[in-house]
């Protein structure tokens, strides 16, 4: 459906008519199997020589409807869904390393990436080395032998600093690896990596995709643009594959190699499948993306404006802002809006952020993003709590920091409930 424009692509992308039925939305397949033609059919499917459905672990005909609608939305060439967007991450970072290798990610990421990045991968002997996605020299720095990916976040969590991908791009090509960006907070709506560069995105599906703060979902869209076979570093996308009688994933499915692989081998063993209720829900919420993002941009920066002439506020990390040194990256990156989730510090400092956390009416106060409804945290003593003073700050979650997502409702009213708040 390339042909269409995207809020077109939004409502319409990987679905049709239910044969059997002629029901027009998406109907929920709730089962776990599904019977086989034949003998011969089944030994097809398990040798991946044709596609279709084995077991909902692996493959369930609603969540394709997701997978295809966000590929489309994203301008890859195919698409694989997870429980939730760390496992979507974990499902990408399965595919790609072995032992020992590395990669390189921006530090200003969300709390619980560091944390998997940092503690729950070191387990399988992967080791992260931090750059700055502002600055993409950073990057080339970090490049060793054992670079195996570059990883940042389109408009990174909690502080919404706008990466340079164009730039990072450039690190990742000359270093011989892929990009992978994590565009939850842009949404496809505001940027699409893919066109800057980026070999892989990925989504915590839960957020504004989904949108209404009802689901957990992840997604995983291949570019199809990049040569594995070129450097001999991704085996298990270039070798023989013992699982499926020697088959060479990248040599036999070309474009779409990685997800095939992300889906027939790491998704088979790690388990972390989507449910189809849950994605329903995100096609959903997906209809709506582009009138939602609109609203919610509108709102965050008029939000941002009142509180950055507010005293009791000491600063605010908007990129909208045309004071704010990363608005010339806003322009160039996503022009439609720099997203509706930032970080602003008040003077009263840590205490002062509880308090606000506490009186709050409106927004309310709770560990996630990219809902309807407008979203209030103090990192510090939440989200980023795992990490060291030293890291809060590093990540952009220092002791006086209040993260936003700017929700749909009437501006006015957000700003009353703020005001209120803040005493």
């Amino acid at each position: 459906m390339a042909e269409y424009g995207f809020d077109t692509l939004a409502v319409h992308a990987g679905a049709q008519p239910d044969p059997a039925t002629g029901a027009r939305i998406t109907p929920i397949y709730q089962t776990s199997a599904y019977v086989f033609d034949n003998a011969d059919q089944a030994a097809a499917l398990f040798n991946l020589q044709v596609f279709g459905n084995i077991y909902s672990r692996i493959m369930n005909p609603t969540v394709a409807v997701m997978e295809e609608r966000i590929a489309a939305l994203e301008g890859g060439t195919a698409g694989l869904a997870a429980a939730s967007g760390h496992a979507a991450q974990h499902l990408v970072f399965h595919t790609l390393m072995e032992p020992g290798g590395e990669f390189i990610s921006a530090r200003q990421l969300y709390g619980g990436s560091v944390n998997q990045f940092g503690q729950a991968f070191a387990k399988y002997d992967w080791h992260v080395r931090w750059a700055d996605a502002t600055e993409a020299d950073s990057f080339a720095r970090q490049v060793t032998d054992k670079t195996r990916a570059i990883f940042c976040e389109s408009i990174a969590n909690p502080g919404g600093v706008i990466s340079d991908l164009e730039g990072i791009a450039r690190v990742a090509e000359q270093a011989g690896v892929p990009l992978i960006v994590d565009n939850t907070l842009a949404s496809p709506y505001l940027i699409r990596p893919i066109e800057w560069g980026a070999h892989i995105v990925v989504h915590s599906a839960t957020k504004f995709l989904g949108g209404h703060g009802n689901s957990l979902a992840g997604a995983i869209v291949e570019a199809g643009t990049f040569d594995w076979a070129k450097s001999g570093k991704y085996p298990t996308l270039t070798d023989e594959n013992p699982s499926y009688h020697g088959i060479r994933f990248y040599e036999t499915f070309g474009d779409f190699a990685f997800c095939v692989a992300a889906r027939a081998l790491s998704l088979r063993d790690v388990g972390s499948c989507l449910a189809p209720q849950n994605a329903v829900l995100v096609l959903t919420g997906i209809e709506t993306l582009p009138l939602r993002m609109k609203r919610h941009c509108e709102n965050a920066l008029a939000v941002a404006e009142w509180l950055a002439r507010d005293q009791r506020v000491a600063w605010v990390n908007y990129a909208g802002l045309e004071s704010h040194p990363l608005y010339p990256a806003h322009r160039k990156y996503c022009p439609k809006g720099a997203g509706s989730v930032y970080t602003f510090g008040l003077r009263g400092g840590f205490d002062a952020g509880m308090n606000l956390v506490n009186r709050v009416r409106i927004f309310s106060h709770l560990a996630n993003i990219g809902d309807t409804r407008s979203l209030i945290i103090h990192p510090a003593s939440t989200t980023h709590r795992q990490l060291s003073d030293e890291d809060r700050i590093k990540t952009g979650a220092g002791p006086e920091v209040v993260r936003l997502s700017v929700g749909i409702e009437d501006v006015k009213d957000l700003i009353a409930d703020l005001d209120q708040a803040m005493g």
